[in-house]
């Protein structure tokens, strides 16, 4: 089952997908959000379903052309939003890029950070920033999207509870990065608002690309046209899905409609510059090009640069559809002199 949420109001208006991402129809009469339908999966997933049977037999009334652009963020905002580092190897190499060691406890114990959540880009949405000195970079990554799941829950039992899976652009402000960090409080200025996937699946709908609870399958990325990347998700992904989820409820309860991200995609092989395989985020290439050549050729994102990222099945079609985002200049609001006078 695919689902999406068309823009509208602050959490938009949910639809069901047809597989083949041509056609939808609206939810309403079944739940009017997809928060709201995670909150009550279990009394609303059969009905949810029932209409992506009638979709997909052409019987479902009020269909209509399916619109990649009308698309907020499957969830628009949400309760939380997790983002783990479940590929070390690419860990490793971001750390090394700004002159710090991974520590081995890496290896066992995941990393993750807790992102804003209150404001999603949908995946048509423009990347805003002030300046490209910002050092902008995507992050092409696989997340999930959980029900209730329990304070403590292992990951032998956190599998049940993820409903949902989904396409991330996780953007990164690497030249703030730094000085964040070294104030040892974590990521804010850093790490803007995130884009996701139009459609946001079920985990039987990829079939055996679901293994493991890793999504077994190239994660796309195109910068400007030009292809980027396309690391195998579910290769040297040191953390699944269960896993993370494990770690993100040690102490606390993880309410329906949590995100857990599986951090930037990334592939070892990649490091051998002869493997065509590619990386998912600009930071990476640096590092590497860096090693290859003695000095970073990549640059960072600039206004005006175009990022794509998508998932295609065996067959070449598209999954979740895609996330298409311009890097544009914003213009913040100019404070008014207190002392003057009503301009209206």
């Amino acid at each position: 089952m695919k689902l999406a949420s068309l823009k509208a109001g602050r959490d938009g208006r949910l639809v069901v997908v047809s597989r083949d991402l041509a056609r939808a129809v609206a939810a309403d009469g079944i739940a009017p959000t997809l928060q709201s339908a995670l909150e009550r999966w279990a009394e609303v997933e059969p009905a949810l379903r029932d209409l992506a049977g009638r979709l997909e037999a052409g019987a479902a009334e009020g269909a209509f052309p399916f619109d990649e652009a009308a698309c907020a963020a499957p969830l628009p905002r949400a309760y939380q939003w997790l983002d783990g580092s479940a590929y070390v190897t690419h860990v490793e190499l971001v750390r090394k890029a700004r002159g710090a060691t991974l520590p081995e406890r890496f290896w066992t114990d995941p990393l993750m950070y807790q992102g804003a959540s209150d404001r999603f880009m949908g995946p048509r949405d423009p990347i805003e920033a002030t300046s490209e000195n910002w050092g902008l970079d995507f992050e092409a990554e696989v997340a999930v999207v959980t029900d209730d799941v329990p304070m403590g829950t292992p990951a032998s039992l956190a599998g049940r509870h993820i409903r949902l899976v989904v396409l991330v652009n996780d953007v990164s402000a690497r030249a703030l990065i730094p000085d964040e960090l070294a104030k040892g409080f974590g990521f804010v200025h850093g790490k803007p608002a995130s884009a996701f996937s139009p459609v946001a699946v079920t985990p039987d709908e990829l079939g055996k690309a679901w293994r493991d609870y890793k999504l077994c399958l190239p994660l796309l990325s195109f910068v400007n046209g030009k292809p980027f990347g396309r690391p195998d998700a579910g290769v040297d992904m040191t953390f699944d899905f269960t896993r993370l989820i494990e770690h993100a409820a040690k102490t606390r309860y993880l309410s329906a409609g949590t995100i857990i991200g599986s951090g930037t995609v990334a592939n070892g092989a990649a490091r051998d510059e002869a493997s065509g395989i590619g990386h998912s985020c600009i930071a990476e290439r640096r590092m590497l090009e860096t090693i290859w050549r003695g000095e970073p050729e990549t640059p960072w994102l600039r206004f005006g640069d175009r990022v794509r990222i998508e998932m295609k099945d065996a067959a070449g079609r598209s999954i979740f559809g895609a996330i298409e985002q311009e890097v544009v200049r914003y213009t913040p609001p100019v404070a008014r002199d207190p002392g003057a006078g009503d301009e209206r």
